[in-house]
């Protein structure tokens, strides 16, 4: 399910920031990107945040800014002296013995050397209080981002009432057509029945022609598909009234969503049954536009915890 959270600290002379956004996924797909004062935390923070985001393609990131007007906001980065004179002393004796006239131009070939600047690290560890300051904005962040899963889940709650809505009405636009169908086929078996000559027709047995007339019907009756249809419709509706749906609550399942994704391919093999059985072009348009509906439930339903 797609999300942002974001929340900041302040401590000593720099500030840290904490962003998480996800996108969907079916599994739960972490990447943390951190400072380095953090590396030696980061399966901590993993396991902090493994259980309430649960599911999507997830970036944590966590960094840090100086203050501005602070020391930390003026550091420059240091000049190796040493290696600078070093390089000097060679190059000038390069060009000498190479015949090359000195320039200014060293001095900027030399500076351009990466190990004459000393990277400035600065602090590699955490200490004790800001750990705890961290962990507690971690949480304000974690609940702005699942708050805004939560309003997400709502819009989609909304978006799947009106599918399914859809989907029972095009059912019921079925029923009328289901009728005239029946009737017909069988007026239309035995007029070709009729075209048979007397002596065939009379070879015929009645009985058995009875029975492979009702067998046939059978077959193409529509009526268990459009029970379980309704059924799989109601059940998916009550399943989005769980208390787990979007949010997290104690106690409960951290999640349906697979389980709305079970439930919406349920739906399509009943779908595609009912087209199978389906011989009047009329039927046929309403299956057809079921499947439509039913397929932009099934992408949206990746986006549900």
């Amino acid at each position: 399910m797609t999300g942002y959270g974001k929340a900041e600290y302040q401590f000593a002379e720099h500030k840290t920031i904490i962003e998480i956004r996800s996108l969907n996924s079916k599994q739960l797909d972490l990447t943390l990107k951190v400072c380095s004062m953090l590396r030696d935390k980061e399966a901590v923070l993993r396991s902090l945040l493994t259980t309430p985001l649960e599911r999507g393609k997830v970036d944590v990131t966590i960094y840090t800014q100086p203050l501005e007007g602070t020391t930390q906001s003026k550091t420059y980065t240091p000049i190796d002296h040493a290696a600078f004179a070093y390089y000097y002393k060679e190059l000038s004796a390069l060009q000498s013995e190479l015949g090359i006239p000195s320039s200014d131009a060293l001095v900027a070939s030399i500076m351009r050397i990466p190990e004459v600047f000393r990277t400035n690290t600065g602090d590699t560890t955490i200490s004790d209080d800001e750990w705890t300051l961290l962990q507690e904005t971690l949480q304000k962040a974690l609940q702005e981002f699942l708050a805004f899963r939560t309003q997400e889940g709502a819009s989609l709650e909304r978006m799947f009432t009106d599918k399914l809505d859809g989907i029972a009405t095009l059912l019921a636009e079925v029923e009328p057509y289901e009728k005239n169908r029946v009737a017909n086929i069988k007026q239309h078996l035995l007029a070709n029945l009729e075209q048979l000559s007397e002596q065939t027709k009379q070879a015929i047995d009645q009985n058995r022609l009875e029975a492979e007339l009702i067998y046939y019907l059978e077959k193409l009756d529509i009526t268990e598909e459009k029970v379980r249809l309704t059924n799989h419709i109601k059940y998916f509706r009550e399943t989005m009234k769980a208390p787990s749906v979007g949010f997290p609550v104690e106690g409960q399942p951290l999640g349906v969503g697979k389980k709305l994704g079970f439930i919406a391919q349920e739906m399509g093999r009943e779908i595609n049954t009912l087209g199978s059985k389906s011989n009047q072009s009329e039927m046929q348009i309403i299956v057809v536009k079921m499947k439509d509906i039913l397929e932009q439930i099934k992408e949206q339903v990746l986006n549900v915890l």
